[in-house]
């Protein structure tokens, strides 16, 4: 079904390789692991998504459509930590990895089905600053980690809502959401049509200003200081003000975020303007991930701060977090990383007829006790047609039976030797599901 992927094997084992190293670099910055349900409640859902794009479900026969599936892994983690605000230890480090649902149109890259991998760092009060850059660096050092998988380098583009809203209020724009909304179809409007639209709701010398803006981009925090500072000058909002204080505590939080990527020596941040996402709910720092060799991909990694995603009328709980799109990496990495193995069995036990198979099934039970896995063979068809399927299957070793154990050969090579199922040792230069090899 369009937008419905079913993944072949060897794209299975690649996937599921993406998985395990997203994990393994969420565990080591210390992210604490939870699922939560597929279904939220339709009418949440449709509060902060597109209801078009919502899958509801409904059991047939009941007119019962109170349910739908999730669409991101932001809104169940409201949830999950309003429900359980008393058990959780503040502030709570979470990773959730689970597939999520959008009714959006199939394309490259983009799927109706598919994995997110999500970080959140969620305060109760007071959500101190370092975590706007400590989230980012987490998503770095994970991203970096599939380097040997073929991801190559990306760049991550950060921005402060404060920043551009500052500036916004000073120019005295009003529509201050609309107007991000508007600057965030850059990429694919280009300059003249975004202004055109932008005039709309800023008026042609609040375009003009919104667009010089949104193209400064600047790896070098220091330069882009200066960059502001005249940017200020040009349109006349350098003097003191509320607004021109917001826009600077912006500037000042994006650059701390730049800066601590530069000390861990990551090269592929800068400060980028333009970006303007989540316009629900993000309020501080926002992110944006795209992959160097491939930008038409879009953005494989984003999130930023939020304030009152997640509150009661007596309690926030302010948060930084970041989502890979799993799915979409993986569009991208399946032209460049396959698997060696199919099979996980490292050897094809032989069977030379269907009266002598249970000698077959014995040399089995035996390797499997071991932890060697093992197929043996479905029929006791000629030899060679068995060992073509190891050979299809990729699995390494035919085992060939006899009375005192049998010999082994390596399909790969041709050696063939003697061996017994209970002290036999594959080479470990076949193991198992090896995608890249040093």
């Amino acid at each position: 079904m369009s937008g419905f992927p079913e993944w072949s094997p060897q794209q299975r084992i690649v996937e599921k390789r993406v998985l395990e190293k997203i994990e393994e670099s969420f565990r080591l910055h210390g992210f604490i692991n939870i699922e939560t349900c597929g279904v939220e409640s339709y009418e949440r859902l449709v509060k902060k998504g597109d209801g078009k794009e919502i899958y509801r479900l409904s059991k047939a026969g009941s007119g019962e459509e109170n349910l739908g599936l999730h669409f991101d892994l932001t809104l169940p983690l409201a949830r999950y930590v309003l429900d359980r605000k008393g058990d959780l230890v503040f502030p709570f480090r979470r990773f959730q990895i689970q597939k999520v649902w959008r009714g959006e149109r199939p394309q490259g890259g983009r799927y109706r089905e598919f994995y997110q991998a999500d970080i959140d760092i969620v305060a109760k009060g007071e959500m101190p600053a370092h975590f706007e850059y400590e989230v980012p660096l987490a998503m770095c050092h994970t991203l970096k980690s599939l380097s040997p998988l073929g991801l190559g380098t990306f760049s991550m583009h950060i921005n402060n809502r404060k920043l551009s809203e500052g500036f916004y209020r000073a120019l005295g724009i009003e529509d201050v959401e609309e107007t991000l909304r508007r600057i965030d179809k850059l990429d694919k409007l280009g300059a003249q049509k975004t202004r055109q639209i932008l005039e709309q709701v800023a008026g042609a010398k609040g375009a003009d200003a919104c667009l010089d803006l949104a193209q400064i981009k600047e790896k070098d925090p220091d330069v882009l200081a200066e960059k502001l500072e005249s940017l200020r000058a040009k349109w006349g909002v350098e003097g003191p003000s509320a607004e021109r204080d917001l826009m600077r505590e912006g500037e000042e939080d994006a650059k701390a975020v730049l800066r601590a990527l530069l000390r861990s020596g990551f090269e592929g941040a800068c400060i980028d303007c333009a970006i303007a996402r989540g316009l629900d709910y993000y309020t501080g720092c926002v992110y944006e991930t795209f992959l160097d060799e491939d930008p038409a991909l879009g953005s494989i990694c984003s999130g930023g701060r939020y304030e009152n995603l997640i509150s009661t009328p007596k309690q926030a709980f302010p948060g930084v977090g970041m989502s890979i799109g799993v799915s979409r990496l993986l569009s991208h990495l399946f032209s460049k990383v396959k698997a060696d193995r199919i099979s996980p069995a490292w050897a094809l036990i032989t069977v030379w007829s269907e009266e002598e198979r249970w000698r077959s099934d014995e040399a089995a039970r035996i390797l499997r006790e071991r932890g060697i896995a093992c197929e043996v063979s479905p029929s006791a068809a000629k030899l060679g047609s068995q060992i073509k399927r190891a050979d299809r299957l990729s699995i390494p070793y035919v085992w060939f039976i006899s009375s005192d154990g049998g010999e082994v050969k390596d399909i790969r090579t041709g050696e063939q030797k003697k061996a017994d199922p209970a002290t036999w040792e594959p080479d470990p230069k076949y193991a198992a599901d090896i995608i890249v090899r040093e």
